[in-house]
């Protein structure tokens, strides 16, 4: 008993952990939760993985392999497992790929955390552990990346194509792959490539078709109809454009009212004033040069009336109405014209000039489509075409996660393995790095690196391949300093992955550390839940 008693403080102090059972058990249900959370989604990780099928309550199906989206969908009540939740979509924010891997990557890292506790490591120990390793991963994979040049389109396609080379649109990348690339192309600016934004890339999407009739318009596309009520034009040559926020139709006052009519010599005073009054309109609209009206949707009357169509129809103006505020901005920016508030306002030097502005048969519906713009924006329009709608919007999520890592690329232009390359060189030289470490942090630090190899695991058991004999292969391989090797799921070995151009953007993988490490630390400190009213 003396002997042991005297042997206790050769441990460092503070190292060991005394709690309580409440908070041990806190502790363990937060880590059980968030683990559960990384288990359900982890079968969907990389180019062999399984798709979900979400149910949603109203009877609305969805299938995927996106991350995000089945995490977003799913009901999670415990609160340290919404945090899971909430990480996949702050990978999504920052990167826009990778939400699987980050996910999977927390699980992994809270099961080592776990192993960790219950040999009496103190949380705090860990969590500082964890984020000297991540410091230091980051750093080792900084100096492995490869820069790009700029505007360099091989290189982002071939980004693009590892994005969704795991999707379930996957056989299509051929198609979307180069159109993700030409889209940030040609809406980023060379001198400010950090300010590129997604929102200057439009997709409108049609059901009818199959994905190879998809198409990057060089013009825009409006998923409204022309208006033909009075057998309106739908095809202008060499169009006038004008993007209105006011209604032609009759005004209204701004409160409730009753206007009572006592014999029909009022009744036609009333519709000759109203008549006089869009004539007006019509005039001052046909004497600016317009031809083409964009006619923003309004919620407390009519955008136009039948009356008014008949007027712009003999004035051979084609009118186009129902445009969304939301598209307003994109809509001017593309067309090179500001919106136009008032009908005092109509100016020939207002107005957007295109070659041709038509109403097409697209799918089961119509579309119209302005091409030949002579002002054109920094924006890109692209029509998505599928079979049904279940295809269309696994499309639609596919095509916005190619676009967000040849964004990141663009962003920050350095280039890495895929295939589970750069996880497996981090754990191997994380091991050897925590060999020089004293204490209980060259534990934690061989934790973490162990942590790493569950992207590689993952992508080999998924694939149908012995996942025990794959990492160790790879792990031979990167001591000898192949460090580019990975699993080629398509040949079922391990081949390098550079040769088979299997790469993605340094910022999807080291978001995907900095933030899977940051919110395992967070649960980690967590030691009580405290509801209130």
């Amino acid at each position: 008993m003396a002997g042991t008693t005297a042997a206790a403080p050769a441990a460092r102090k503070g190292e060991f952990l005394r709690e309580n059972a409440n908070k041990k058990d806190v502790r363990l249900m937060n880590i059980e939760a968030a683990k559960a959370v990384a288990d359900a989604i982890r079968t969907s990780l990389g180019p062999r993985g399984a798709d979900k099928m979400v149910a949603q309550a109203d009877g609305h199906v969805i299938i995927t392999n996106d991350g995000a989206t089945i995490l977003n969908k799913m009901t999670v009540e415990q609160p340290a497992a919404k945090m899971l939740v909430e990480l996949a979509k702050s990978q999504d924010v920052v990167a826009g790929d990778g939400t699987t891997s980050v996910t999977v990557l927390a699980g992994a890292l809270l099961k080592k955390s776990l192993e960790l506790l219950e040999r009496g490591v103190h949380p705090t120990i860990i969590s500082d552990a964890f984020n000297l390793a991540v410091g230091r991963a980051l750093g080792f994979l900084e100096a492995a990346a490869l820069p790009v040049a700029a505007g360099d389109r091989d290189a982002l396609v071939r980004a693009a194509n590892t994005s969704l080379s795991s999707k379930v649109v996957h056989q299509y990348s051929s198609l979307l792959s180069p159109m993700a690339a030409d889209c940030i192309l040609a809406v980023s600016d060379p001198a400010r490539p950090e300010a590129t934004d997604l929102r200057d890339v439009r997709l409108v999407t049609k059901v009818g078709g199959t994905i190879d009739d998809s198409e990057m318009l060089d013009g825009l596309v409006l998923d409204q109809r022309a208006a033909k009520a009075a057998s309106g034009p739908t095809r202008i040559e060499n169009a006038k454009i004008a993007l209105i926020q006011f209604q032609v139709s009759p005004p209204k006052s701004d409160i409730e009212n009753n206007v009572i009519i006592s014999d029909y010599a009022q009744m036609d005073r009333i519709l000759k004033e109203e008549r006089n009054y869009i004539l007006q309109l019509v005039k001052k609209i046909r004497a600016s040069g317009a031809n083409v009206l964009l006619i923003q949707k309004s919620i407390l009357r009519d955008a136009v009336t039948d009356l008014s169509l008949h007027y712009l129809a003999k004035a051979k103006i084609m009118v186009v109405k129902d445009i969304e505020r939301e598209d307003i901005e994109f809509i001017s920016k593309t067309l090179g014209c500001s919106p136009i508030a008032h009908v005092d306002h109509m100016r020939a030097d207002k107005l957007a000039s295109a070659g041709l502005v038509e109403e097409v048969h697209v799918g089961s519906g119509r579309v119209v489509k302005v091409t030949g713009i002579e002002a054109r924006g920094a924006t890109a329009t692209v029509l998505l075409r599928g079979s049904n709608s279940l295809v269309l919007e696994e499309a639609e999520r596919s095509l916005h996660d190619a676009l967000c890592v040849v964004r990141c690329l663009v962003q920050k232009r350095f280039l890495i393995a895929g295939g589970g390359s750069p996880e497996i060189e981090l754990a191997v030289k994380l091991g050897q790095w925590a060999k020089t470490l004293v204490g209980m942090e060259s534990v934690c630090v061989r934790a973490f690196a162990e942590a790493l190899e569950i992207i590689p695991g993952t992508l080999a058991e998924n694939a149908g391949m012995n996942p025990i004999e794959v990492v160790t292969e790879l792990r031979r391989l990167h001591a000898a300093g192949h460090q580019h090797h990975g699993i080629n799921v398509r040949k079922g070995s391990v081949t390098d992955m550079l040769e088979e151009k299997v790469v993605q953007p340094l910022l999807v993988t080291s978001s995907a550390l900095s933030l899977a490490t940051e919110c395992v630390r967070m649960i980690l400190k967590i030691d009580d839940i405290v509801p209130v009213r």
